[in-house]
């Protein structure tokens, strides 16, 4: 099998995993046992003796722990992980066994037939999310979402939320990573020098032992991390080129509707109109070769594009309309105020729909 040699490490940060360690150890084991692997523990001193009980069961598995007394957290202890582990093949999984095991050697094979990352998948056909409750699925669905229409390096991606993942050493070469939180997995889409991505499906299981360290928290550092993301991929230029682009379509609107109507040309309606369709066009030319460069693939549609982009900018124009006059005549806001609100709501209806669907 092709690079069936290459050495795997799989990185697992913990604490307070001791009753999760020797099942999830020799799991790992009978899915691997034909693979040169070995697992690195990166502990963040555990007061529950988890590092104790790596050490105990490394005569038994290729395993090694690394004490963390300086740092806390999932996310810089995976980083931590990357820059110790020996592999060429580096993986990340949780020590809760809520990612089964056995799902590593999937995504080992699915590498060996040539993937730069391979990722264990809740959301694709024969995967699950197991039991979770109604709400927890929504939080789930709803954070992807976000990824996706924030990140598009991340839309390829069923479950860019996955925690286990496996991929080649290289793919790392010049990034620096910096992840605020858990989900890792996303600075290595948006960050890293990927060619090919495969998923495969898991089931994603209750935890056995120990207790959850999701929190209200961990989902407030999942909403800096995307915009950090937004940052340091660049995503956060494209806001402010749209909004400069914006900017000169409202002069071009305003003046072409100052000319025709004050020339007697057309009817204000009718001036206004005509103005409102110019400064879409002369928007999109601008976003097409600036904003979105990056994104116009070979053989796209031009005018498919143009179109979709007319069809956006109307809908923020309804938007713009309906919240100018509801909240002028419902609220008793004075209309500049209402004005304001409505023009910041249609901006962000035309930048993230234009992002997800204009400009995929």
């Amino acid at each position: 099998m092709k690079n069936s040699k290459l050495h795997l490490s799989i990185i697992i940060p913990t604490y307070n995993e001791v009753a999760n360690i020797h099942p999830l150890l020799e799991r790992i084991h009978i899915a691997l046992k034909s693979y040169p692997y070995d697992v690195l523990i990166v502990d963040d001193n555990s007061p529950d003796g988890t590092a104790a009980e790596v050490g105990r069961l490394a005569a038994d598995f290729p395993v090694t722990v690394v004490v963390r007394t300086d740092k806390r957290g999932l996310a810089s202890a995976v980083v931590d992980g990357f820059s110790l582990a020996q592999g060429q093949l580096l993986a990340v999984m949780d020590a809760d066994l809520q990612h089964p095991p056995e799902v590593m050697a999937d995504l080992l094979t699915a590498c060996q037939n040539g993937a730069d990352l391979t990722i264990a998948s809740r959301y694709i056909p024969g995967g699950s999310v197991g039991n979770w409750s109604a709400f927890r699925r929504f939080i789930s669905s709803g954070a992807g979402w976000l990824a996706h229409l924030l990140l598009p390096q991340t839309r390829s991606v069923k479950d860019p939320m996955s925690g286990c993942f496996l991929f080649r050493r290289e793919i790392l070469q010049g990034t620096s990573l910096s992840p605020v939180g858990y989900k890792i997995l996303l600075e290595i889409l948006c960050l890293s020098n990927t060619q090919q991505i495969k998923e495969v499906p898991y089931r994603f299981e209750n935890r056995r032992a120990g207790q959850t360290k999701l929190s209200l928290l961990t989902q407030g550092d999942y909403l800096r991390h995307l915009f950090s993301l937004m940052r340091r991929s660049g995503e956060h230029k494209r806001i402010i080129i749209f909004i400069a682009v914006g900017a000169s379509g409202s002069i071009v609107n305003l003046s072409i509707l100052a000319l025709l109507t004050e020339n007697g040309l057309l009817p204000y309606l009718a001036s206004g109109a005509v103005a409102f369709e110019t400064a879409v066009i002369w928007n999109f030319i601008l976003n097409d070769r600036f904003t979105f460069k990056g994104r116009v693939t070979t053989g796209s549609n031009y005018i498919g594009r143009l179109a979709r982009f007319n069809l956006v900018s109307l809908g923020g124009l309804v938007i713009y309309l309906g919240i100018l006059g509801l909240l002028t005549e419902t609220t008793g806001f004075h209309y500049i105020i209402s004005a304001a609100i409505g023009i910041i709501a249609a901006f962000g209806w035309n930048f993230l729909s234009n992002s997800w669907w204009t400009w995929r």
